[in-house]
């Protein structure tokens, strides 16, 4: 089963209904004992990076995502899940955020003839190799809605990255943690592979008493 993080952030039933398109079983929940006894989870969200984090806390789901990824619990954050993963944002001066990886979140600057928030589809440069990505052709188009992008520390993280006013860390990839800048179960057929191959990655082996 997957679990996918409730904590009133929103996006929760068009990413579980992605997952259960796809022949696999998935749940909205915040109940720890699920969460940890699930083969893989998901952070969705959209909204601001401070309520976010305050309902993460008040939910006690931060202590959740970081005793998972400790474990190995393959992990996939999306849109504002993403964000979170990282340690500030633009968006919430003086709020920490989760801090699991290192990097900033900044507001998409100001352009002619470019709209903020960023709403519609625009294509990946993709890193050869990507886990998130195979199948996925080069320069394949998927869903946004942000005003706010990741400026990611290691670039060595970075698994896909989009051009908007800023060159946009758009997915990245770090041992059991992965994310998506953009909606892949808003994404058509290739957000649908990118979840695809979310589940396909191996859980770590559970240990016998």
């Amino acid at each position: 089963m997957i679990a996918i993080l409730d904590y009133d952030a929103g996006n929760t039933k068009s990413v579980e209904k992605a997952i259960n398109y796809l022949g696999t079983e998935a749940k909205i929940t915040r109940d720890r004992d699920e969460i940890m006894s699930s083969e893989k989870v998901i952070l969705p969200g959209v909204g601001n990076f401070g309520d976010a984090m305050q309902k993460l806390k008040e939910y006690k789901l931060d202590k959740v995502i970081y005793d998972l990824t400790e474990k190995g619990t393959p992990f996939l954050g999306i849109c504002l899940g993403l964000q979170l993963l990282y340690e500030t944002s633009e968006e919430s001066p003086g709020v920490s955020g989760l801090g699991i990886l290192k990097g900033t979140v900044k507001r998409i600057p100001e352009q002619p003839g470019l709209k903020i928030p960023h709403i519609g589809w625009n294509s990946l440069s993709i890193r050869e190799n990507a886990t998130l990505f195979q199948g996925v052709q080069q320069n394949s188009y998927v869903y946004f809605v942000h005003s706010y992008y990741l400026e990611a520390e290691n670039e060595n993280e970075v698994a896909a990255t989009t051009d908007y006013s800023a060159l946009i860390h758009a997915s990245v990839e770090k041992d059991n943690i992965f994310a998506c800048q953009f909606h892949p179960e808003k994404s058509g057929m290739i957000g649908l592979r990118i979840l695809e191959n979310f589940i396909s990655i191996k859980s770590p082996v559970k240990e016998g008493c």
